[in-house]
């Protein structure tokens, strides 16, 4: 089946001085290389939604898309992006600063999907959903320019107001790790034996 991914690098990264997230370095790569690397091999096309330094996200060679919405909305605004540009029937999205993500990630999120016809899935781990980490149909996106549209931001409203399913990685709960600060991004490397 083919599937395409957006990668989410438009946020503001307020907690990070407003470095632009997906470009800070976690073992001498940036985040969003890591990113990259683990879906690659898991996904047809990727684009990256990204606001600022896009002449440094050019240099991955992927499509980066900026937002449409004013006044960085969050993560839907992604969203609706990769909707409206991916070349694929389902769009998978995740966070730039995602370098533990699963390598089984889309397979599982898409055999959940299918097996119970929902119209999206979303990650679940240790008790706790990741919703800007999910796979969905692109017949969505209808649903969520008219959510948008209403004035709402809120991810998983949108997406529980859907046919929805969440799927459990319980087995490895590190990949969903956040890494929206300094001080995480230190600890992540310590773990991972940076020197």
């Amino acid at each position: 089946m083919n599937i395409s991914a957006i990668i989410l690098a438009g946020g503001q990264a307020n907690r990070m001085g407003g470095a632009g997230k997906g470009l800070v370095p976690l073992q001498n790569k940036p985040l969003v290389q890591h990113t990259i690397e683990r879906l690659a091999p898991q996904v047809d096309e990727i684009l990256i939604n990204a606001n600022r330094e896009i002449e440094r996200y050019k240099a991955f060679n992927l499509p980066i898309l900026k937002d449409e919405y004013a006044d960085f909305i969050g993560p839907l605004a992604g969203f609706t992006l990769g909707l409206k540009h991916c070349k694929h029937d389902y769009l998978l999205t995740a966070p730039c600063d995602s370098p533990l993500l699963p390598e089984d990630l889309v397979d599982r999120m898409m055999k959940a999907l299918t097996a119970k016809g929902a119209d999206i899935a979303v990650a679940k781990s240790a008790g706790h959903t990741h919703p800007v980490f999910c796979l969905m149909k692109k017949t969505v996106l209808p649903s969520l320019v008219t959510y948008l549209d209403q004035g709402e931001r809120k991810v998983s409203v949108w997406q529980k107001s859907l046919n929805y399913i969440e799927v459990e990685f319980n087995d490895n709960t590190e990949a969903f790790v956040n890494l929206n600060t300094f001080e995480a991004l230190e600890a992540l490397a310590l773990t991972l034996g940076n020197d």
